[in-house]
């Protein structure tokens, strides 16, 4: 069982999701917050494996509440909820590592494929803000913010391995990659984590922008 946390300030939207998540037996509500200050004093108590975050709440943003919750629960997944004018909010949850992007009003079936996708370590984003989040990917390669890697074992990359790095930094998900490169999503899966370790990355949103910043998305490894 996945247990979930909701954290928005908005009633109905929080209400209707809860109600969603409590139709299928394969998730747990851990708790109902309104805040990022109520979710992590929630999160200390009750260790959800996945946080659905809204991104505009009082007290605490969404983005500075998803910023502590990596810092001190890397392994805790966060999707942000987020609407079409959030452009500085997604920007600075790519930063901190949120797993996972998706606009308020998604159908229940592309909820639960979220929240299944990130608990097994994948990135989510709706395919309505795909677009806008590469481009997102690519200003923050351009800008002040800087990924850094181990540089010895980047140069150590073979050609499947950079094959991976290229579909993440275009935004693929697991099962997309393993399509595209005739791999399994658990080889991929696999090569993801095994690429993150040698790189000292914490996850693939790092990795992404990474693969942006070092033009890797625009070389052909054919």
């Amino acid at each position: 069982m996945i247990k979930v946390l909701i954290a928005d300030d908005q009633e109905l939207i929080k209400d209707s999701i809860k109600i969603i998540l409590d139709v299928n037996p394969k998730y747990s509500i851990t708790d109902t917050v309104t805040n990022g200050q109520e979710a992590l004093e929630s999160i200390e108590k009750n260790k959800p494996d996945v946080v659905l975050m809204d991104i505009r709440m009082p007290v605490m943003d969404g983005t500075v509440c998803t910023k502590h919750i990596k810092e001190k629960y890397p392994d805790i997944k966060v999707i942000i909820l987020t609407t079409f004018d959030d452009d500085d909010f997604i920007f600075s949850a790519l930063k901190y590592g949120a797993s996972g992007y998706l606009l308020k009003g998604v159908s229940p079936e592309e909820l639960y494929k979220a929240i299944d996708t990130v608990y097994s370590d994948g990135a989510i984003i709706n395919p309505d803000i795909a677009g806008k989040v590469f481009r997102l990917f690519s200003k923050m390669a351009q800008s002040n913010y800087s990924i850094s890697v181990n540089d010895a074992q980047a140069k150590n990359l073979s050609k499947n391995e950079l094959q991976i790095v290229q579909q993440v930094g275009l935004g693929r998900t697991n099962k997309e990659i393993a399509k595209k490169l005739f791999l399994s999503e658990g080889t991929v899966r696999n090569y993801i984590s095994k690429i993150l370790s040698c790189l000292e990355l914490r996850n693939r949103t790092q990795l992404a922008i990474w693969a942006v910043q070092k033009g890797i998305i625009n070389k052909d490894f054919s």
